[in-house]
């Protein structure tokens, strides 16, 4: 039996996650003042759909990092009690994440955007001097929960039943019409 309809509101389903959560992202990127949308995490947001016999796969691919984002990170020492990342499952300093992985990943974003802190004289810091200080206080305070993925994720699966109940109907209906004909 051909399920068109349901392929269709799943698809759907999938594109409004994928397009509200870069929304989110942009959107979050702008409101602390920058003008640069994109990026590896917004590139790297998209879906997969399977369907076989029996069996309709959906998955939502990212880039790793995209759960810590997502969900936030507490920190060490202290965290952002007023959001949600105090909630997290995941801690900075726990021995769940490898060693050294933080600050590898912001030595590659400090030399992708190619910006330079200065000293109190002028100077411009080393860009590992920046980079230890910049992992130190996120290991320390942490990452502020984002929700950019699961709060469009969240509303699509409000109305996803009642639209598939509806789509199935539509299959159904037209399978019972086509059969009749034959």
């Amino acid at each position: 039996m051909e399920l068109k309809n349901v392929d269709d509101v799943l698809k759907a389903f999938a594109q409004y996650v994928v397009d509200a959560s870069k929304d989110n992202l942009k959107n979050d990127v702008n409101k602390y003042g920058s003008n640069k949308a994109g990026g590896d995490l917004d590139n790297s947001i998209a879906y997969t759909f399977d369907k076989s016999q029996d069996l309709f796969l959906l998955d939502f691919l990212m880039e790793d990092y995209g759960t810590f984002v997502d969900k936030g990170v507490r920190g060490k020492t202290s965290t952002y009690p007023e959001t949600q990342s105090a909630l997290s499952k995941y801690k900075y300093g726990s021995g769940n994440f490898p060693k050294y992985g933080l600050r590898e990943g912001i030595a590659k974003w400090l030399k992708k955007k190619r910006f330079q802190f200065r000293d109190k004289r002028g100077r411009f810091m080393s860009y590992e001097s920046m980079n230890y200080l910049i992992s130190m206080s996120i290991y320390n305070k942490g990452i502020k929960a984002n929700l950019f993925f699961t709060t469009p994720f969240e509303l699509g699966l409000q109305n996803l039943p009642r639209q598939l109940t509806k789509a199935f109907t539509l299959d159904i209906e037209k399978d019972i019409i086509l059969g009749t004909k034959k």
